[in-house]
């Protein structure tokens, strides 16, 4: 996935990259298309969806004692399970994952070859 979002909206050449020089309001426009060109990305090969369906700040009961699924904070039991609380993140789960397959000769390392131009 992270060799698509790099082939698809330069990702990682953004994240790389040292903004410091750069003005909020560039970085702010830079940031409109990449988000664009991320998203795009994520809705062609997955279907995402909120590990708990509830508006955020409100109270919720956790139906799992799955520490992968939820994370508990705060003054949790010692026996690691809670009634309920209030929800601070929804979390996300992949619903479906369509991924290309990965070229053979590709190594699983390099997440995006370098270019060179020959002239």
């Amino acid at each position: 996935m992270l060799g698509l979002l790099q082939r698809d909206s330069r990702l990682i050449d953004f994240l790389m990259e040292d903004i410091s020089a750069y003005s909020d309001d560039q970085v702010g426009a830079a940031v409109r298309t990449l988000h664009d060109q991320c998203r795009d990305s994520l809705n062609r090969y997955l279907r995402l969806a909120p590990v708990i369906d509830a508006v955020e700040g409100s109270f919720t009961k956790v139906e799992t004692n799955d520490p992968s699924t939820v994370k508990l904070l705060g003054n949790v039991p010692v026996s690691g399970k809670a009634p309920g609380g209030i929800l601070r993140h929804k979390g996300w789960r992949a619903e479906k994952i369509d991924l290309p397959p990965t070229p053979p000769s590709q190594s699983v390392t390099v997440i995006a070859p370098a270019e060179v131009e020959v002239e």
